[in-house]
């Protein structure tokens, strides 16, 4: 399924696989934010139903994602993740917010943690994933699978 090797994909992006290096729960955190960010992006890439028709492009779900951030009024936010400068922190309350409910819940139904832990999962991860997708400042229009191996992550 598309949201499984996204999630393993973004996994090694977000440093440290499915399982993360060290213990307690920092390390799972970030293996676990790479597999949410998958399941999400999967589920916008097509398995969403109304999350999936606002994706955006057919192979590329953060330009869709990026939208629907910045129409909930996390414009800079998003921006500052797409830019060179500092990366901006979100909430898990503005992620559900800003998130279609059938795409967060698939989400986290896939990743195996409640919506509310796929919010917060998700604030962490996207900062950091947004800006390594987007080196230029810019969102790529390639799919998402093509700008991971471009860039060999």
């Amino acid at each position: 399924m598309a949201g499984n090797d996204l999630g393993s994909l973004l996994g090694g992006l977000l440093g440290g696989g499915q399982g993360g290096s060290g213990s307690g729960s920092g390390g799972a955190a970030a293996g676990g934010g790479g597999g949410v960010l998958g399941a999400l992006l999967g589920a916008l890439l097509g398995g969403g139903g109304a999350g999936g028709a606002q994706a955006g492009g057919a192979n590329n779900p953060l330009g869709g994602l990026l939208d629907m951030l910045t129409k909930s009024g996390l414009a800079d936010q998003a921006q500052s993740w797409i830019g060179t400068g500092e990366n901006q922190p979100v909430s898990g309350a503005q992620i559900k917010e800003a998130l279609p409910d059938d795409a967060l819940q698939q989400a986290a139904q896939q990743a195996g943690v409640s919506p509310d832990e796929a919010a917060d999962q998700l604030a962490r991860a996207l900062p950091q994933a947004v800006d390594k997708l987007t080196p230029d400042g810019a969102v790529p229009t390639e799919s998402l699978e093509e700008i991971i191996r471009k860039q060999n992550l």
